[in-house]
């Protein structure tokens, strides 16, 4: 699949089961996409328990991708610049074995990045955690910033030590802000299933 619609109409029909609680969306990088466009589309349900939506390294959706396009490229320079973002270990990018069996999905991952086309519409009612890294030369402060536009919700933004995957780096304090932020949400849905939000 390379193309974010059928991916987000596909993983929304399947969560279904799982939507008559309290939930809440992350997503990292390309997930921060998928998990944003979810969101929309579950929003619509007159009867919505999402409470919350964390975006981790990914530029807010309404900013045009004006990076070069890698997921044409020739195997070899693709296989290149994957290793340049230091997300997948040396040991795998050297695994003839896993690589035959990961490369269809990393094309296709960027192939979803890459020719995305953001559709206007309203902005989520929950709020949004953004989250970067302060060394990650793929996304800027304002563009993580850009997120508050997309919630009528709180934001918050919040900046690590760390390039493009800093979470690995700082994974036990990520975890303990998230699970804070997470926490107010879910006491204020709670209180009033009506409104989200940080008290």
């Amino acid at each position: 699949m390379s193309s974010s619609q059928p991916l987000v109409e596909t993983l929304a029909a399947d969560l279904q089961p799982y939507l008559d609680r309290p939930y809440a969306f992350f997503g990292h990088s390309l997930g921060a996409l998928i998990a944003f466009e979810i969101a929309r589309q579950l929003e619509q349900s007159p009867q919505s328990n999402l409470i919350h939506l964390f975006v981790s390294a990914h530029a807010a959706p309404q900013i045009a991708n004006t990076d070069p396009p890698i997921h044409q490229l020739p195997q070899a320079d693709f296989i290149r610049k994957i290793a340049d973002l230091n997300g997948t270990p040396d040991e795998i990018l050297h695994h003839a074995e896993m690589m035959e069996l990961l490369y269809p999905i990393l094309r296709a991952d960027f192939a979803i990045n890459e020719t995305y086309s953001y559709r206007p519409g309203p902005a989520l009612a929950c709020p949004i955690s953004a989250t970067g890294g302060l060394r990650d030369s793929m996304v800027t402060r304002p563009e993580l910033e850009a997120w508050a536009e997309q919630t009528h919700g709180p934001f918050a933004m919040r900046m690590f030590p760390g390039s493009h995957f800093f979470l690995n780096e700082v994974r036990p304090l990520l975890l303990r802000i998230l699970a804070q932020d997470l926490l107010q949400s879910l006491s204020r849905f709670q209180g009033n299933p009506a409104s989200h939000g940080f008290s």
